[in-house]
């Protein structure tokens, strides 16, 4: 009686998924499940998801949003104690998506009979009931739900773009052990710049463990601009399409397939395809085109090597690189640690001069030398060096008139005040480490009271008070200054084995608040102390996990908008109570 009723109850979920899906469809439709094997034959018929608001199990989708209009697609999970996993990638724009479980049904005989509701009561039940929520997330990450056992039910995913209209992708599976559809990072995912001209830029990076380990056929994309890194391979393309041809997006209500998107800026075969950065949209026949701004950015996919020389750059000008890896087969792909170098003066000038009070970024190369001058303009009692390691330590030297002042490692963020002399001349030379290319942050003034950056504190730490930990909260306290700042918390989940290397290795460390999780984000205040000894502040961290442990971040942001990032705390919430 049990699996009579299990059979008749996934018959409905069929039925009422057909009939909410396809009111408008002229011929009999199946729902593609990995369990039929017509599954690849369903992918490849595009009539089938035509206007089709079902994800198929295995399958990533390309879809698009207008903004400010909300859109469902639906998912099934036809057994009970399924996994399930649900990859969304946002393309150009941040979204807003929930993921909630709408379950079958239940039988409401009396008697105990398996006869199920009549049909056109249980489909307006499906309609009304919103489901339980079981994900949600806001922002431009690539972000997924995962779950080892889910239930059987109708799974919905809901999405919305408040910004503009754009692209995302979407993938759904239950069987996500065997899938891997996506490309794995090595354990060092960072890209290093180990060579760099006036117009040429060499990239290196660790190989993936899908082509040494798995022995799945990858190649890599090497992406190059002059705004920006990029977080997917999507946003790129989504880029890169503004620059060929601008097509109207479709209106509302109007039929169109979401694996048809080379209509909407996805091209549709780019794989080893060069792009000049002087190169010209061309109109398509037929097609009225809508002129954009050119696009600086080249894409390249270049195979299995991870060495790659850049060309054709210009002298003095920045430029940021990503790798993407792709799997072939699925032809998904994950995205590397981007980073930034800018290229080499066409003049042979070998000295950087710093402005009083400006910030200027610095690239090294692994185990090079960068000098830097500074003259101030104007009598001067004190200089003030501020200088933020954005990822490996740098060495730092500074001569004031060929005398040496100082000569030190930065890591982070450092503040050094030197006593002035009139019309003194300084020379600071930044030398790189063995480990590999540095980018930093340096500023030089002669009035630290009107610097871009915050004023810092001596002790940067965090300090965790062990005693006051409970199962859900942590109260922490950190030092500030006479100068009233901004300071903004955020709290991570990470795993016990969590470490400052690791973040390191993952993180540019000048990136500020603007670039986290508004998940993430506990709260912002402004403080401030004349008196030193009393220039601390605490603040209890609540609604955490039993026995889970927390990265902290405290960013303080300086009038100038310049965030600097104290020391990350790690602290752990007691499992008992």
């Amino acid at each position: 009686m049990k699996n009579k009723q299990i059979f008749l109850r996934m018959v409905l979920l069929h039925w009422c998924l057909l009939w909410l899906l396809f009111p408008l469809s002229s011929r009999t439709q199946k729902l593609p499940t990995r369990d039929e094997e017509l599954f690849q034959m369903q992918i490849r018929d595009k009539a089938f998801f035509h206007d089709s608001s079902v994800i198929p199990d295995g399958a990533e989708i390309s879809s698009y949003l207008f903004r400010d209009t909300p859109k469902r697609y639906f998912f099934v999970v036809e057994e009970d104690n399924t996994p399930l996993s649900v990859t969304v990638t946002p393309c150009d724009a941040p979204l807003e998506w929930k993921l909630s479980l709408q379950e079958l049904p239940e039988d409401t005989s009396g008697e105990g009979s398996g006869d199920l509701e009549p049909l056109e009561q249980q489909k307006q039940q499906i309609i009304n009931e919103e489901g339980t929520e079981l994900f949600s997330y806001k922002g431009n990450d690539v972000e997924y739900f995962i779950s080892s056992s889910s239930p059987s039910g109708l799974y919905q995913l809901d999405l919305l773009s408040t910004e503009k209209d754009t692209h995302l992708k979407v993938y759904a599976t239950t069987t996500p052990e065997s899938d891997q559809p996506y490309p794995e990072l090595p354990y060092d995912p960072r890209v290093d710049v180990t060579s760099l001209g006036r117009t040429t830029v060499t990239l290196a990076w660790k190989p993936s463990p899908t082509a040494s380990l798995l022995k799945q056929p990858i190649q890599y994309c090497v992406v190059i601009n002059k705004e920006h890194n990029f977080k997917s391979l999507c946003a790129v393309e989504a880029k890169l399409s503004a620059d060929d041809a601008f097509m109207m997006a479709p209106k509302p209500g109007l039929d169109f397939s979401p694996f048809d998107f080379a209509h909407f800026g996805f091209p549709s075969d780019n794989s080893g395809k060069e792009r000049s950065f002087q190169a010209k949209p061309s109109p398509k026949l037929g097609r009225h085109v809508y002129s954009r701004p050119k696009v600086d950015i080249q894409k390249i996919c270049i195979g299995n090597k991870n060495i790659f020389t850049v060309s054709d750059l210009k002298p003095d000008t920045q430029y940021y690189f990503d790798v993407f890896v792709v799997n072939v087969n699925s032809n998904m792909s994950t995205a590397y640690v981007g980073t930034f170098a800018r290229t080499k003066e066409e003049a042979k000038q070998k000295t950087v001069e710093l402005k009083d009070g400006k910030v200027t970024d610095v690239f090294v190369k692994r185990k090079g030398a960068k000098f830097l001058r500074f003259a101030p303009v104007s009598s001067h009692q004190k200089v003030t060096f501020f200088i933020h390691s954005c990822l490996d330590a740098v060495q730092i030297q500074v001569r004031r008139d060929g005398k040496l002042l100082l000569s030190q490692n930065v890591e982070g963020i450092q503040q050094f005040q030197l006593r002035g002399k009139p019309k003194a001349k300084y020379l600071i030379r930044l030398k790189g480490n063995k480990k590999g290319a540095s980018m930093l942050k340096i500023l030089a003034t002669t009035r630290p009271t009107k610097q871009s950056f915050p004023s810092l504190p001596e002790d940067t730490r965090i300090k965790a008070f062990d005693k006051l930990r409970t199962c859900s909260s942590a109260t922490v306290a950190w030092l500030g200054t006479q100068e009233r700042n901004k300071f903004c918390i955020y709290k991570k989940e990470v795993d016990d084995n969590y470490n400052e290397d690791q973040k390191r290795r993952e993180q540019n460390q000048c990136l500020g608040p603007d670039i986290r999780k508004k998940s993430e984000k506990v709260l912002c205040k402004y403080f401030h102390s004349q008196n030193l000894q009393k220039a601390v502040t605490t603040e209890t961290i609540k609604g955490l996990q039993p026995g889970k442990s927390y990265l902290l971040d405290v960013y303080v942001i300086g009038h100038g908008g310049h965030s600097v990032k104290y020391q990350s705390k790690v602290v752990k919430t007691r499992k008992f109570c």
